[in-house]
């Protein structure tokens, strides 16, 4: 997937067209920006201390390409080109699907934070993850730290792609979705029944031990590997779409890593 070499026809990265008229400095290789783009995620280092000397070319040059990349919609694709693989490898479960949320801080005055309710009312934002059975990450999306869990749930079905296969319509559905408590409101339960996907959500006020625990683990277990990359566990960027564009690419590597350890 990253190695695909710049100017593919094929690859989620594309060469940009050369200047003609005012070239000016060269343009640095895409595949370098790249990797320096993957060293600042899985080290967190911020993008002004970038070693030079590891040839990835500046942090500012990493970060303008990393925003450009995300404004032509590549970090999405790179994340569909796993996902249709690993349904290819018959490992892509859509009889269920698992959505949670989890807290993180926020520097900077970032766009979407809010008042954390579980950080002293600190700023923060919220990642909201929905998984396969197995636990592959089908879609992320980022929202406030104060926005309640249920205000995604819609969000995180829409966001989910139609993941094709060599043979047959795309599958872009889960037959169920399961939630926690935070996701008990009937009203939600009735926009995701419009959608064809049956809500299987704890009611509050009930007694845990329904069970559910059992299969929603693999949401929270995607969690804790999404956010072993340093650099999504506390967020530094002001703008949405450049910690959106660190988030699908987290999700992208670790489908990758599942499709690589396929035997």
């Amino acid at each position: 997937m990253p190695g695909r070499g710049p100017g593919s026809p094929a690859g989620p990265l594309q060469q940009a067209a050369p200047r003609t008229r005012h070239p000016g400095r060269k343009r640095h290789p895409d595949r370098l920006v790249f990797q320096g783009i993957l060293f600042v995620l899985y080290t967190g280092i911020g993008r002004e201390h970038l070693p030079p000397e590891l040839g990835f070319g500046s942090g500012m040059t990493c970060w303008r390409r990393l925003a450009e990349w995300a404004g032509d919609g590549v970090w999405p694709r790179l994340h569909e080109e796993p996902l249709a693989k690993l349904r290819g490898a018959n490992v892509l479960d859509f009889s269920r699907a698992a959505v949670d949320g989890s807290h993180i801080r926020a520097s900077k005055g970032p766009q979407e934070t809010g008042r954390s309710p579980v950080e002293w009312g600190r700023a923060g934002s919220k990642h909201h993850l929905i998984t396969d059975a197995t636990g592959i990450p089908l879609a992320v999306t980022l929202s406030g730290g104060n926005r309640n869990d249920v205000t995604q749930l819609i969000p995180l079905l829409d966001a989910v792609p139609p993941v094709r296969r060599q043979r047959g319509r795309p599958r872009r559905r889960p037959d169920v979705v399961l939630g926690d408590r935070g996701y008990d409101h009937d009203t939600y339960r009735r926009l995701v029944w419009a959608l064809g996907v049956k809500p299987v959500i704890a009611r509050r006020g009930t007694e845990h031990g329904s069970g559910l625990g059992t299969q929603r683990w693999v949401v929270e277990r995607t969690f804790a590997h999404l956010h072993w990359f340093r650099r999504l566990r506390i967020r530094w960027e002001i703008r949405d779409d450049v910690h959106e564009a660190f988030l699908t690419l987290g999700c992208a590597l670790i489908c990758w890593q599942r499709l690589v350890s396929l035997p």
